[in-house]
């Protein structure tokens, strides 16, 4: 790793080195509950809304009892468009309210409740498993990205997972815009979230990237 990378990379982790999943509350592991959970933000990330407006919502998801395939298909409809409301999650609540029942039925009548049936049916293929991801409402490729870059951490078949938005990130950093370089930055599938969702975050902000490169100047 060349020092100037090294001194980009640990600017970089030490500002913006937060998993979405971590903000959520989530302690990913390999288990239906926290992958099913991860699920959910990745729906909600996938709207046009802000990232802060989706962790929000899907917290309240979660403190009511809607972590499970199971407890977010026995909420009522209203149930969920009442604790997506309570993060503030209100221009999409009605129509991801929805969605997110539809796919809690999904998966307790396809994969069992269990989202690592759905990685085994996929073979660990990683296209496989996108295109599977895509099955349920709300999640397109980009909520399949999103999905990906988080689960990477504990599904080391998938990674690693380095989408166009965070090579984008990447290069406005100078860092490199091939996954293969930017994984050996990385090291461990732990680091790889961790930088994906970083250089996601820098990816939307020139201030961001700005602020990274002044630190690692110094």
């Amino acid at each position: 790793m060349a020092k100037t990378d090294e001194a980009v990379l640990e600017a970089l982790l030490d500002r913006y080195g937060r998993t979405y999943a971590g903000e959520a509350g989530i302690k990913l592991a390999d288990r239906p509950k926290p992958l099913y959970e991860l699920l959910v933000l990745a729906t909600l990330l996938s709207a046009r809304i802000s990232a802060d407006v989706a962790v929000a919502a899907a917290k309240e998801l979660f403190a009511a009892g809607y972590g499970t395939p199971k407890g977010m298909g026995e909420a009522s409809w209203q149930d969920r468009v009442d604790a997506l409301g309570r993060g503030h999650y209100r221009r999409y609540d009605e129509r991801t309210a929805t969605m997110l029942g539809d796919g809690a039925k999904l998966l307790l009548d396809r994969w069992k409740g269990d989202l690592r049936r759905l990685r085994d049916e996929a073979g660990g293929d990683e296209r496989r498993i996108a295109e599977l991801l895509t099955e349920f409402p709300g999640i397109g490729p980009t909520g399949a990205d999103i999905f990906l870059r988080e689960v990477q951490a504990v599904w080391p078949q998938v990674a690693p997972h380095l989408d166009r938005r965070v090579l984008d990130g990447a290069g406005k950093l100078g860092l490199p815009r091939q996954a293969g370089p930017l994984a050996e930055l990385a090291g461990s599938g732990d680091e790889l979230a961790r930088l994906s969702a970083a250089l996601v975050r820098v990816a939307r902000s020139k201030k961001s990237v700005d602020e990274v490169k002044a630190a690692a100047a110094r």
